[in-house]
């Protein structure tokens, strides 16, 4: 930076110089001369100094500042900075973010999942067209006033609890509980609390194999969806289904060695010499019956000592058996003589919302839970397989990272090819919940042909940081886009063109919006929700055979690169009308708010009022009754201890001192009812002292040089005001409860500090 003209500078300056040295020697002093040449070199030509243009600056900022229209954008977001200086907003440029250690991404460490568009679109030339520097003078202007809109790329670069009521962001505090692969997959789980609908219906089951029971339970659940698909093996190729399918999946996936993948041959054949035995389908239907049993809970007398359906070894053995028939296509010996059965148990499961989509092939997909844009995703059909991966990462394993949902094996394709859709919603309150659902969204391909006899990441994963890697098949049907993607209008004029055009508006949109409100509803008292906030996610469904759409994960910062001519109008798009809905809408409540379309708005709930960080318990120590001690007479006491008093004993100051006092004297501590806030050690002749007034104690004597313990705080001094005798018989608590019959007096006691 420079300094020319009074004219700050961003462009270098030259500095250099020459010296020139003279010595001069006389008879009695030598003289040396140093001349240094200072100059600039100037590599362009600095514009003549402005005062019109400087004024115009000074006016326009000194106008925003009033208003409070100041803002700072972090990232790549070109379109933000341009809406916002047409509005009149003056940006105030944050420094550079450091840069990341080596190997480090974003959403790997901050539980963040969403896409990160500084891989796609850098932040050189994000700042717009600006000929005449007037928005570079006019942030240099305001570079120590208060921002008042930020627009970050990473939720944690602005800390939400420092920012004033009046100064806005576009992230929430907490918000991985939902916009993490861990935090839906627990949070959902709790929809039963705010919502009567099934989360099975809507979001793949899933389960975290860092923590031990749900790694049981989906133990559990692999080896019950293996038999729930041994049935369906077998109805299906017993009326051809299965036959055909098969022969479908016969096909040569002829990848270059470049794309990374193995040549794949399905080799499945229909009749195989091969067979294995029947039992495992009679296996597989008593599994199936005991989980319909716990589901009408009768299986209520179950017990641990209960033995399980099947042991490990069998287990072993139904699983290498089904294996051999589902995945490599041998045969069940008899297994005609089943299919009535096997379609019977069938009809009765159709109780499970995610049976028509768990497939044949038992496929499973496993998510690192804190990485973004596909990195570390995976598809298994092996239970060994998952199990040996997620134990070879401890450390993923204790942070509860791994996570493994179902793999929709049936999806909807579109010729022959899988694709999921990218989906927009806008949150804006917390309390009231207040949402806005984008009404386009886009449709990513894979650009390999769809099958489930690969488990390529070029098939399964549609996600366009994964297929932009990959080179479209030549086997792909032509009629997809070489560029993977369609925008909805594409997707609706195909459903049109199938017969099924009304299912856009009827199935898929309310589908989609239901999910996206059950997810936030489970999440809401875990987010930090404030006024001046909002936030933009990008959500990811897929759609079944039915048109039912699946919530797959809820994304974060959703990616806003122009990779294709899709995003290239619909990203600019939701910025805007973003913008829209947060700025214009808050200034005009009937503003003009876009593509978004307000779908929930829950009703406010109340908070209690703040009442500080004190606070107040209210109560009473309960304790238990203790017996009196033995009260030793005094005048044994007196005999013992003639020739040395103890230091506990307090003599009355007169011999003949009369025996109804002494009768009548009870112990403080020993009293069961005796209101002391302070406790005291245990009873005992060193602890006790008298009930009874200090005159008719005699003189007072010097107290024992040992003193109690600084714990049990300051002793009360007591001021009796009254005395009477009174008889009581109440029972004593403890192991030896007896009656006693107890003569004491009744006080009235004020408790103070010396």
């Amino acid at each position: 930076m420079g300094y020319w003209g009074g004219l700050i500078t961003h462009r270098p300056i030259l500095l250099t110089h020459t010296t020139r040295t003279h010595i001069h020697t006389d008879s009695t002093h030598t003289h040396v001369h140093i001349d240094l040449q200072l100059s600039y070199t100037l590599p362009f030509n600095l514009p003549e100094i402005n005062p019109d243009r400087l004024k115009t600056a000074k006016a326009l900022v000194e106008k925003a500042v009033q208003v409070r229209q100041v803002f700072s954008v972090q990232g790549p977001y070109p379109v933000i900075r341009a809406a916002l200086q047409a509005r009149g907003w003056v940006e105030r440029r944050l420094p550079h973010p450091a840069p990341k250690p080596a190997g480090h991404c974003h959403g790997e460490e901050d539980g963040e999942d969403g896409d990160d568009s500084n891989d796609d679109n850098g932040v050189e030339g994000a700042r717009g067209h600006d000929p005449d520097d007037m928005y570079d003078l006019m942030s240099r202007l305001v570079r120590n006033e208060t921002t008042y809109f930020y627009w970050t790329t990473r939720r944690d670069e602005i800390d939400c609890r420092s920012l004033r009521k009046d100064q806005m962001t576009n992230h929430y505090a907490k918000s991985g509980t939902f916009t993490t692969k861990v935090g839906l997959c627990v949070n959902l789980r709790n929809l039963q609390w705010f919502d009567a609908t099934n989360p099975d219906t809507f979001f793949p089951r899933c389960y975290r194999l860092g923590a031990d029971d749900e790694k049981h339970a989906f133990i559990e659940d692999f080896r019950r969806t293996a038999c729930t698909s041994l049935l369906q093996h077998i109805v299906e190729m017993s009326d051809g289904e299965g036959r055909e399918q098969v022969e479908e999946e016969k096909v040569e996936e002829n990848l270059s060695q470049s794309e990374g993948i193995r040549v794949i041959y399905c080799t499945h054949t229909i009749h195989s010499t091969r067979l294995v035995s029947p039992r495992m389908i009679d296996r597989a239907l008593h599994v199936c019956q005991e989980f319909l049993n716990s589901l009408d809970h009768s299986d209520i007398d179950v017990t641990m000592e209960t033995p399980p359906s099947l042991t490990e070894q069998q287990w072993v053995k139904f699983m290498h058996d089904y294996y051999l028939v589902v995945h490599e296509g041998v045969g069940i010996e008899g297994s005609g003589v089943y299919v009535e059965r096997c379609q019977a148990m069938l009809n009765r499961l159709q109780v499970c919302p995610q049976l028509e989509t768990d497939g044949l092939h038992n496929i499973w997909i496993i998510k690192p839970g804190a990485k973004s844009r596909g990195r570390g995703i995976m598809c298994m059909n092996r239970l060994e397989d998952i199990l040996r991966l997620v134990d070879s990462d401890p450390s993923l394993i204790k942070d509860s990272k791994w996570v493994v949902q179902k793999y929709l094996e049936r999806p909807l394709l579109v010729y022959a090819t899988k694709f999921d859709l990218r989906q927009w919603f806008l949150v804006t309150d917390w309390n009231p919940l207040t949402v806005w659902f984008y009404r386009e969204c886009y449709l990513r391909f894979s650009t390999q042909p769809y099958s489930t006899q690969t488990l390529a990441s070029s098939v399964h994963l549609c996600n366009n940081s994964i297929q932009k890697h990959f080179q479209p098949s030549q086997w792909r049907h032509p009629e997809v886009p070489k560029d993977n993607m369609w925008s909805c209008s594409q997707f609706r004029a195909f459903l049109h063109a199938q017969g099924q055009g009304a299912s856009w508006g009827a199935l898929v949109v309310p589908g989609m919006q239901r999910a996206v409100v059950h997810a936030l509803q489970t999440a809401q008292d875990l987010v930090e929700g404030r006024r001046g906030s909002f936030e933009l996610y990008g959500a990811d469904f897929m759609l079944g055979r039915d048109l039912r759409p699946w919530l797959l994960e809820i994304n974060a910062s959703p990616t806003m690169a122009p990779s294709t001519a899709v995003t290239a109008r619909l990203c600019p798009a939701v910025q805007l009308d973003t913008l829209k809905v947060v700025l214009d809408r808050r200034a005009d409540p009937g503003a003009y708010t876009g593509g978004f379309q307000l779908i929930y708005k829950q009703a406010t709930v109340e908070v209690p009022q703040y009442m500080g960080v004190n606070l107040l318990v209210e109560g009473a120590p309960l304790r238990r009754p203790r017996l009196p001690p033995h009260r030793i007479p005094s005048e044994t006491v007196d005999k013992s201890s003639s020739h040395r008093p103890s230091p506990c004993h307090r003599p009355s100051g007169k011999e003949n001192q009369s025996s109804e006092h002494q009768k009548g004297a009870h112990w403080v501590d020993t009293h069961p009812f005796h209101p002391n806030p302070h406790p005291r050690p245990a009873p005992g002749p060193c602890t006790a002292r008298p009930f009874l007034p200090q005159s008719s104690l005699g003189p007072p004597r010097k107290a024992p040089t040992r003193s109690l313990p600084t714990l049990y705080g300051p002793i009360p001094a007591l001021e009796v005001f009254g005395l009477r005798p009174s008889s009581l018989t109440e029972p004593l608590s403890g192991p030896n409860s007896v009656f006693v019959n107890w003569v004491y007096p009744v006080l009235v006691i004020v408790f103070g500090y010396a």
